[in-house]
């Protein structure tokens, strides 16, 4: 058989396939944060403006070389370029239903989109946690989506109010300690 009718590589995918990322729910709108907006457009600008054009560079000059079936560059680079289209993609659409919320400077004690709550939970432990759109959740810097139970169960409680989360584990009571509207810190999570 030629090589012309042979697939590049055995698991070889035709990008169709959506990006991995957490659903909305049904009828509801994708809220994000000014930072979170930027964030991802700065991402998409990077893609289109830089990335793209120097993988399309190195995939030329690859497929330049002469017989590609074994063109580790040619290979990589036509993977590399699927994976950066399909990043691409999933950004417009998402960009495209995003509803920024700027939260930041509200005064109030209850719990909004965007808020940064200090919160303690049943063994007195205190932390903070920041209510944000489910494209910047970041555990580890306390960013909850705000379709995530905890953010569900502190949505419009009011500070020293006390909620329940249900957790895999059982009910645990949560202590709101103090909400706050300010600006998110600026991480450099694209």
């Amino acid at each position: 058989m030629n090589k012309a009718f042979t697939r590049e590589t055995d698991n070889d995918d035709d990008g169709d396939e959506p990006e991995a990322a957490a659903p909305l729910p049904p009828g509801q709108k994708n809220y994000i944060t000014p930072g979170g907006h930027a964030r991802l457009m700065a991402e998409l600008d990077r893609l289109v403006s830089k990335e793209r054009p120097e993988t399309v560079g190195i995939v030329s000059w690859a497929a330049g070389n002469g017989d590609r079936s074994e063109n580790g560059d040619y290979i990589y680079g036509k993977k590399r370029l699927r994976e950066i289209d399909r990043r691409i993609r999933f950004l417009v659409r998402r960009l495209d239903i995003a509803e920024v919320v700027d939260a930041a400077g509200r005064d109030s004690d209850q719990v909004f989109f965007g808020a940064t709550v200090t919160i303690a939970g049943g063994r007195g432990e205190q932390r903070k946690v920041s209510i944000v759109g489910i494209d910047e959740t970041d555990a580890a810097r306390g960013h909850i989506s705000w379709i995530s139970p905890m953010a569900r169960a502190l949505l419009k409680a009011r500070a020293g109010d006390v909620v329940t989360l249900v957790t895999p584990a059982g009910p645990e009571e949560i202590e709101i300690i103090h909400v706050s509207y300010e600006p998110l810190a600026a991480g450099n999570d694209s």
